[in-house]
């Protein structure tokens, strides 16, 4: 599929690389450590005779550079810490590093050797790449999943879309207001296929009371969505700039579609609930700023973290335009309180779920004779 070869982040350790640039990512993944450990001890502590001699992490959109490790090993600590706490060699476990093939996994690989220092516990580690919206595992194989700012990118953009042509961005305000509904009810349909298809995708990979802990951008349900402003809709205002500056065409503009979308907590709630393999522990919904050091907080901060996770789609449908989209970015957030006002006005949020995988039970009932 197409988004295998342009949804990953910029790779390398350059100035522009997402591993230089991901520190409001390494935030949010800190946020989710208490569900991680809760889900660790709710894993080991479900048998009270044995403890589990062998469990299964993965991380699904590892993505590369100083955060790639950082779910695996909250978890791997956990698992350590508990065994630790009752006096018994803690299991085997199995470490699987996930992300679509064109991530830097020769990063993520020479990072993966801090997982294996020491003995205790014993750590294999592996990567599986590939598309989470495919099946990646073996049957009842894993015991905890982690994702992290990863599952608003979608399998493809909208067909309903890309098929009849319907801008998903005009330079035309007025127009773009007018045609918004439809852009977003495409967007959030889409959203619903492909998160359901993941559930039932982990479903079979879990072994029965399996865990996940999944956190993702999104809007709380009270938003309406004509005050929507994700992120694509950030990247699509500068990009309209460029337009009206003569630096990319206007038709190739009204032909970009980015396959992102973030749900509200209500609308992730009433799928997780119809798809009915798992049910949910926890759900959290919070400001992905709030921890962030505020002194990063400059125009130049912003714009070369939009560079680092949006380079390679947008060099892929618009050419090599990203010193231009640097400088319009940084140009456009100069004026005094502009980028506090885009701040402000972003709605966008963080919704944190801790699901377990439901273990259904089978009830014969004998016919009397």
């Amino acid at each position: 599929m197409a988004s295998k070869q342009m949804l990953h982040m910029n790779q390398g350790q350059e100035e522009t690389s997402y591993a230089r640039n991901s520190s409001a990512q390494s935030v949010e993944q800190n946020k989710m450590k208490p569900l991680i450990e809760a889900a660790i001890l709710d894993l080991c502590s479900r048998s009270s005779t044995m403890l589990p001699t062998r469990m299964v992490i993965a991380d699904l959109g590892c993505s590369s550079g100083p955060n790639a490790l950082t779910l695996v090993s909250i978890a791997v600590q956990a698992i350590h810490s508990h065994y630790l706490q009752f006096v018994q060699p803690p299991p085997e476990v199995w470490v699987l590093l996930n992300d679509l093939p064109h991530n830097d996994f020769n990063t993520v690989v020479q990072s993966l050797v801090t997982l294996h220092k020491g003995n205790d516990p014993v750590v294999v580690t592996g990567v599986a790449p590939g598309l989470f919206y495919e099946r990646l595992f073996t049957s009842g194989s894993l015991h905890l999943v982690c994702s992290s700012n990863s599952l608003h990118w979608l399998s493809k953009a909208p067909g309903v879309l890309t098929s009849n042509k319907i801008p998903a961005y005009d330079i035309d305000e007025h127009a773009r207001l007018e045609r918004l509904p439809i852009v977003f009810e495409a967007y959030e349909q889409q959203f619903r296929k492909d998160f359901t298809l993941f559930l039932k995708l982990r479903a079979k990979e879990q072994v029965p009371g399996g865990r996940m802990v999944i956190s993702l951008p999104g809007r709380r349900s009270d938003q309406l969505a004509s005050e929507l402003c994700h992120l694509r809709e950030t990247l699509a205002r500068i990009l309209r700039i460029m337009v009206i500056e003569g630096v990319i065409d206007k038709a190739k503009f009204e032909s970009f579609y980015v396959p992102m979308h973030g749900p509200s907590d209500e609308d992730l709630r009433v799928i997780i609930q119809e798809e009915g393999s798992f049910f949910i522990g926890e759900m959290r919904v919070h400001d992905p700023r709030s921890g962030v050091d505020n002194a990063l907080m400059v125009p130049s901060w912003f714009a070369i973290m939009m560079r680092a996770v949006f380079e390679p789609i947008s060099v892929q449908h618009f050419g090599d335009v990203m010193d231009e989209f640097m400088a319009c970015t940084e140009q456009r957030w100069s004026q005094p309180g502009s980028l506090e006002e885009e701040v402000a006005g972003n709605p966008l949020v963080m919704l944190v779920v801790s699901l377990t995988k439901v273990v259904l039970v089978e009830i014969y009932i004998g016919c009397l004779t």
